[in-house]
């Protein structure tokens, strides 16, 4: 069996939603099992919705290695910049051109460097994005705000999580900052359950995100 059915099989969404390993936990889909089965990873996704960001929860059997990263934020990439400002955690190389494209915010691209991280994270263990679970993401509403920056957070996101049709297993074009949506920087089917919280501060001076990751080898 290939890497996704002998542990991802799931209860399934369809044909296209098998081949990506994607699950529900619908009770008449599931014929009311209460739990998944050892070595199952089974996702429960909002129904009726090919395009979710995120799944409402997740279920992993207990034969499932699970590895935890430490929470990460973004690396400091920008020495033109003030020491200890937000735009100092701002790698202008992840962009066309070197140079951050129009309506990118900092929490945005400051979201880019640090998923950049996650991947780098979880290649280190042999894993990668599509093998993510759950997320939790801690947002800093930047300086003058009224609240976190949620929406380029979201945007950052779809580029590395979330971006491929369940229906009918297409990527999804997405938009960095203010720009036409075009395709993702990773193209991925996996919708982990996530949570975003606004905090206070961060550990890092500068940091307006640090994100932590779950992902299962299978």
């Amino acid at each position: 069996m290939n890497r996704f059915s002998r542990r991802r099989l799931g209860i399934v969404a369809g044909g296209t939603a098998a081949a990506l390993g994607i699950g529900t936990t619908d009770a008449a889909a599931s014929g009311g099992r209460k739990g998944p089965r050892p070595t199952e990873v089974r996702f429960n996704l909002p129904p009726g919705n090919t395009n979710p960001s995120i799944a409402n929860g997740v279920a992993v059997g207990s034969m499932v290695a699970v590895y935890t990263s430490s929470g990460l934020g973004p690396a400091a990439a920008n020495p033109s910049a003030p020491a200890g400002s937000p735009e100092q955690y701002v790698d202008l190389s992840l962009f066309p051109g070197g140079t951050l494209p129009t309506g990118v915010t900092i929490t945005e691209a400051q979201a880019w460097n640090t998923l950049t991280r996650i991947v780098d994270n979880l290649t280190t263990v042999g894993l990668h994005p599509r093998d993510v679970i759950t997320m939790k993401c801690y947002l800093k509403r930047p300086a003058g705000a009224a609240d976190a920056d949620y929406a380029g957070w979201n945007r950052a996101y779809r580029q590395f999580f979330a971006n491929v049709n369940l229906g009918t297993g297409a990527p999804i074009p997405v938009p960095t900052g203010t720009g036409a949506p075009a395709p993702a920087k990773i193209i991925n089917p996996a919708r982990p359950a996530r949570a975003t919280l606004e905090v206070a501060g961060l550990a890092v001076p500068g940091w307006l995100i640090e994100i932590e990751v779950q992902a299962t080898y299978h």
